[in-house]
């Protein structure tokens, strides 16, 4: 989906720094009264003689500006309740990553892993609990039902399901509940709002046993 926060956004904003620091030298030798930020979206009016800190600032306001939404996945995360992903750190320890087919991890890996598993979780979570974000037609979300995420029971999925009247797996499950209570949009299986939510139900479920088939 289409949001970045401070925390899955450290990339961008590493790229957004040395962008900046590009066009503030640049900005030394032009005589352009306008210069448009690093990602395309904004534009901002400079005086002749601004300064590289003032520049700065002001590509920095507008880009602030132009990314209300920047925030998402800390807010999120104060919003709602979220398990946190497997702690990797032992892959760190000891020859067990030797001969790996895709080597020994680093730290680097293990905070990117965490990074962008959290943010599709996070992601899951704001739909999860969004009914703009599901479409429904009567402003129902699916915590309504099932608050953060509870009585889901994703570990038991396969199973014969009696509301479809077939054996089904959990996304299956997910849009029964779009279609019925919800009253939102069909999601096709493979629909980045599909994928996100069932990674964000399975995420809540952390520790319990799988037991495909259980009532």
């Amino acid at each position: 989906m289409q949001n970045t926060s401070t925390f899955a956004n450290f990339r961008f904003i590493v790229l957004f720094c040395v962008c900046l620091s590009l066009v503030i030298m640049l900005a030394a030798c032009t005589q352009e009264s306008e210069l448009t930020t690093c990602d395309g979206q904004g534009k901002v009016e400079i005086a002749k003689d601004t300064s590289g800190q003032a520049l700065a600032d002001a590509l920095m306001d507008q880009w602030t500006r132009d990314h209300p939404d920047r925030d998402w996945m800390t807010e999120e995360k104060q919003r709602h309740e979220l398990k946190p992903p497997a702690d990797n750190s032992s892959l760190l320890q000891g020859g067990q990553a030797e001969g790996n087919t895709y080597g020994r991890p680093t730290e680097r890996d293990l905070l990117t892993w965490t990074r962008e598993t959290e943010k599709f979780v996070l992601e899951g979570s704001r739909i999860f609990h969004s009914a703009d974000l599901l479409k429904s037609t009567v402003s129902v979300s699916c915590d309504m039902c099932h608050p953060h995420a509870a009585n889901t029971h994703p570990e038991t999925y396969p199973k014969f399901q009696t509301q479809l009247g077939r054996v089904v797996l959990l996304r299956d499950m997910i849009n029964w509940c779009i279609d019925n209570p919800v009253r939102g949009e069909h999601l096709k299986p493979d629909d980045p709002r599909m994928r996100a939510m069932e990674a964000y139900i399975m995420a809540q479920r952390t520790g319990t046993e799988m037991n495909y088939g259980k009532h």
